[in-house]
């Protein structure tokens, strides 16, 4: 299956490189523009830049992923399906309409929706969480659930280690 995948955070470089390895290897990888981290401010790029780079796939930085030649490019690369995990921007009409998207949400929705549900479920002191991929609606991780994957979270847990665990899951349950 041909896809498009569209990721920002180290979480979403996980999923990339395991999308990578699979047969659904993405045919192009949009991320954000680079933008000033830390202390210091420094202009850095998204982690899935350089994962993309890494791994030898075409990428693009548009500043908005709902332009139209930021969309032009995703339609040129023909994808079955975009894949979307912790991009960082809403994605709006028409790009919603335009493709089959598929977000990789790391909590088992409707829980934790939107950003940081790993730091969230640890805080609020959950015994489990896990991995939920869903179709992207306009809402803010609100589309249907297509599959769940579970694991528990222990007491020394951090978002490293919790992380490490999650995202094999993505894999793991669209396996079967």
């Amino acid at each position: 299956m041909r896809t498009v995948y569209l990721g920002t955070s180290q979480f979403a470089a996980e999923i990339l490189r395991l999308l990578a390895a699979s047969p659904h290897r993405p045919q192009l990888v949009v991320t954000r523009p680079d933008r000033p981290r830390g202390r210091g401010r420094k202009l850095a790029s998204p982690p899935v830049l350089s994962t993309a780079h890494e791994l030898g796939i075409a990428t693009d930085q548009p500043e908005s992923v709902n332009d139209e030649d930021a969309r032009t490019r995703i339609s040129a690369a023909a994808p079955d399906v975009v894949i979307v995990c912790a991009f960082g921007a809403l994605i709006k009409e028409p790009l919603l309409s335009e493709h089959p998207l598929l977000n990789v949400h790391p909590s088992l929705l409707p829980r934790w929706r939107g950003a940081a549900p790993i730091e969230r479920a640890i805080m609020a002191g959950d015994v489990r969480t896990g991995v939920s991929i869903m179709r992207l609606t306009a809402g803010l991780d609100s589309g249907p659930v297509c599959l769940t994957a579970e694991v528990p979270i222990g007491p020394t847990d951090t978002y490293g280690s919790l992380a490490d665990r999650l995202a094999p899951k993505m894999v793991d349950s669209t396996a079967t």
